[in-house]
């Protein structure tokens, strides 16, 4: 008789935030924009596990931190499939799917050499014009680039 035996391969969590389904070439692009380096918390990230829908994928997993939505939302530029879970008390108690800001502000640098962005200290701020395509403009000179060309400050 043979048994089967699963193992998790990251720890459970008992409270806080796990993004799931993040593409594995976009996690640390992920960890970046989320600036989960600076965060005092146990952190979790675990890459290139097997996934179904995606052939291989990258968790985080941060105890003990519920992330704002709009914080989440903003690796949806990166990892438009990233699944959200917050965990209270070892119990999936909400669970969404990042969606694309309409404003994107100091996140993405614009391409465009001229753009005032590029020669003076300000942050960048994009607008999502093309959900379906993700396809995102800069609010200064007008500069349009698909979400997944985007370059990550």
């Amino acid at each position: 008789m043979t048994t089967c035996k699963k193992e998790l391969a990251v720890a459970a969590l008992r409270n806080g935030t796990v993004i799931d389904r993040i593409p594995s070439s976009a996690l640390f692009q992920a960890v970046k924009i989320l600036g989960i380096e600076k965060l005092d918390k146990h952190v979790t990230i675990g890459n290139n596990l097997d996934s179904k829908k995606l052939g291989t994928k990258g968790i985080i997993k941060v105890a003990d931190t519920i992330f704002p939505e709009d914080v989440l939302n903003r690796i949806a530029l990166i990892a438009p499939t990233a699944k959200i879970n917050i965990i209270r008390d070892f119990e999936v108690v909400e669970k969404y799917h990042v969606t694309l800001p309409q404003t994107i502000i100091g996140i993405v640098k614009c391409d465009n050499p001229k753009c005032i962005t590029n020669n003076e200290p300000m942050k960048t701020k994009f607008e999502l014009i093309d959900p379906e395509n993700r396809v995102i403009r800069c609010h200064y000179c007008g500069h349009t680039v698909s979400a997944k060309d985007a370059q990550i400050k």
